[in-house]
């Protein structure tokens, strides 16, 4: 990551500022209402799956409903471009001016495509979408308000980072994502801005999903010093799995792209079918995983077998929903299964640990940020994305040092960063 000193100079200072105050604000209203909304779509979804009861209806409910919703999505998605998927491949090549920004029907595709991806069940995160959204306002914002070619860039990728911020009410999160992640580099100006944007971004969602962490934990306890040697360890085994979860999501995508003579709509209908199978099975192994993560972080208490059951459901489930060419994110797929592997880690070196060493809950947080950086390669953004998510201050040291383990380990593998294996696939299709 390089640091450019040079900035923009004071050109338009106070107007790119003001821009980009309003802008976050509106990000932080769509990411807000987007967010609003997949709740209550979550619940009804809840309240479908709960009124088919058992017996057939049980299976076929679901199976329906994840099937026709991942059709839908991806219906909407095919009609503008860029819409499926994550986005922040897009965000990463309009920056390297690889790509053009396509702002005009991304917000609504985005909105409403992933609100019935992620709403019908699949494993799919809200933060790819909120990201892109942002990005997309931003674009606008910069056109309609004549800023100068590099503000215009800078406003883009600042509120793509309010964008994140929005989805998960982690301002300094989407500041470094921006700066570690999208751009690589430090620049004064684009700090300064992205600042604007994720404060004013994070200010106006509260008005929309109320304020709090999204994820609070209990307070906890710093493990002692010695810890940190099975927390390096931890790490290892966090990068090894995220290098595998990576190659596992590419691998994926490239075999649907076989499958030249399915339309895409009839591959995401068949996807999101097998989802709703899942589903039919266990709630939990379907949707974006933020009830998993928090039942996990309450101290749910799960057995070894519920663990590797959830974490290898999941694990398949995620990369297979991203192929149904959806929008829709990795990162809240991500953290569930970070917590998971966390919590079954716990549970398999607890025995050999003195008794209060670190609770199931310590690890849980940790993992999340582990093996988010071994996918992402983004370890600054984990531990304070995570860190701000749930509240675990205490846990830095153990979250820095499993996130170094993490992200060296991946290297080492020789796994490149998701966000770089999808963009480069994005550029070489048509």
């Amino acid at each position: 990551m390089s640091i450019a000193i040079a900035g923009a100079g004071r050109r338009h200072t106070g107007r790119a500022f003001a821009v980009a105050a309003a802008a976050g604000s509106l990000v932080g209203l769509v990411g807000g209402g987007f967010r609003w909304c997949l709740a209550h779509a979550e619940d009804l979804r809840a309240s479908i799956l709960a009124a088919a009861g058992p017996g057939p209806a049980g299976v076929l409910v679901p199976v329906a409903l994840t099937a026709l919703g991942a059709a839908l999505a991806c219906a909407i998605a095919q009609g503008v471009p860029h819409a499926a998927g994550s986005g922040i491949q897009h965000v990463e090549a309009v920056w390297r001016r690889e790509s053009e920004a396509h702002p005009l029907w991304l917000l609504p595709a985005k909105f409403f495509g992933g609100l019935v991806a992620i709403g019908s069940g699949l494993v799919l995160g809200r933060e790819g979408p909120v990201v892109h959204m942002g990005a997309a306002i931003g674009s606008v914002a910069g056109r309609r308000a004549r800023l100068d070619p590099g503000d215009a860039r800078l406003l883009y990728t600042a509120l793509g980072g309010a964008g994140l911020a929005a989805a998960f009410t982690a301002p300094l999160g989407g500041l470094l994502f921006v700066c570690e992640e999208v751009t690589r580099s430090i620049r004064p100006r684009l700090v300064l801005l992205t600042l604007v944007g994720t404060v004013s971004a994070v200010a106006c969602s509260r008005f929309v999903v109320g304020g709090g962490a999204a994820f609070p934990v209990p307070d906890l306890v710093a493990p002692p010093v010695w810890m940190l040697g099975v927390f390096l360890v931890f790490g290892v085994t966090a990068g090894a799995l995220g290098a595998a979860y990576s190659a596992l999501v590419v691998g994926t995508l490239a075999a649907c792209d076989r499958l030249t003579g399915v339309p895409l709509t009839a591959r995401a209908a068949l996807i999101g079918a097998v989802v709703g199978a899942l589903m039919a099975v266990d709630p939990l192994l379907a949707g974006g995983g933020d009830p998993l993560s928090e039942r996990l972080l309450a101290g749910g208490g799960m057995t070894v077998a519920a663990l590797l059951a959830y974490l290898a459901v999941r694990f398949v489930a995620g990369p297979l929903s991203y192929a149904a060419a959806t929008p829709g994110g990795l990162f809240a797929p991500l953290l569930a299964l970070g917590a998971l592997w966390g919590t079954l880690a716990e549970a398999l070196v607890s025995p050999l640990l003195p008794a209060g060493a670190a609770s199931p809950v310590a690890f849980a947080v940790v993992g999340m940020a582990a093996l988010f950086t071994g996918v992402v390669r983004a370890p600054l953004t984990g531990v304070v994305l995570v860190a701000e998510m749930t509240n675990a201050g205490s846990l830095a040291l153990p979250l820095l040092t499993a996130c170094f383990a993490a992200h060296v380990t991946a290297d080492r593998w020789g796994s490149e960063p998701i966000y770089d294996s999808l963009r480069r696939r994005m550029l070489q299709r048509p």
